[in-house]
């Protein structure tokens, strides 16, 4: 965990506190999280959606994203957006896979009017 915010948008400048070093979820409510994660090979997959607009940024690796509609294939330099799908991160290869998030709070997805949070 780099940095986050849980003080509403705008986000303030104010203080002197160290957020990074809350624990924190995925993500924050009315906040925003920014993250470096590594994936080592074979780590166990983890299927969710997340309650947030996530961008990511692969800085080392690959790694495939497993997407309902099939997997994407993502490596070093490749960027990615996602709005609350379902999704899931699974190494591959060989070596670890080093990927920036920047996770900001969003409302929860809804389909006629039922929310999505928590499924996946």
């Amino acid at each position: 965990m780099i940095w986050s915010s849980d003080d509403g948008f705008p986000v303030s400048n104010e203080g002197g506190a160290d957020p990074s070093r809350k624990k924190i979820g995925t993500s924050i409510d009315n906040g925003t999280v920014f993250r470096v994660v590594s994936f080592a090979p074979g780590v166990a997959p983890r299927n969710h959606r997340t309650v947030s607009i996530d961008y990511g940024v692969v800085m080392a690796g690959e790694i495939d994203m497993i997407m309902e509609t099939g997997p994407v294939r993502l490596r070093a330099g490749d960027v990615l957006v996602q709005r609350g799908t379902i999704h899931d991160w699974v190494n591959n290869g060989t070596e670890p896979c080093l990927i920036a998030f920047v996770l900001i709070g969003a409302k929860s997805l809804s389909i006629d009017g039922r929310s999505l949070v928590g499924q996946g």
